[in-house]
């Protein structure tokens, strides 16, 4: 069974999750995958803790906001 990890910026929203769940687990599908065997884990992570060029992404990407 794939399981299928993503690390994403803190503050996308649960419907949002949902739409990469489900987007995730149509092109798995697509590829052959039982829809049953696909475990999709969506990690939100705070800006101030992911580093960008040196610099906490919070600092060096302030003005890019995940999708709402």
């Amino acid at each position: 069974m794939p399981i299928v990890h993503v690390d994403f910026w803190e503050g996308v929203g649960e419907e949002k999750v949902k739409t990469m769940i489900r987007g995730i687990t149509d092109v798995m599908v697509d590829l052959g995958v039982p829809e049953h065997a696909v475990e999709v884990i969506v990690y939100e992570i705070p800006k101030t803790h992911w580093g960008v060029g040196g610099k906490p992404a919070s600092e060096a990407l302030k003005d890019v906001s995940p999708p709402k």
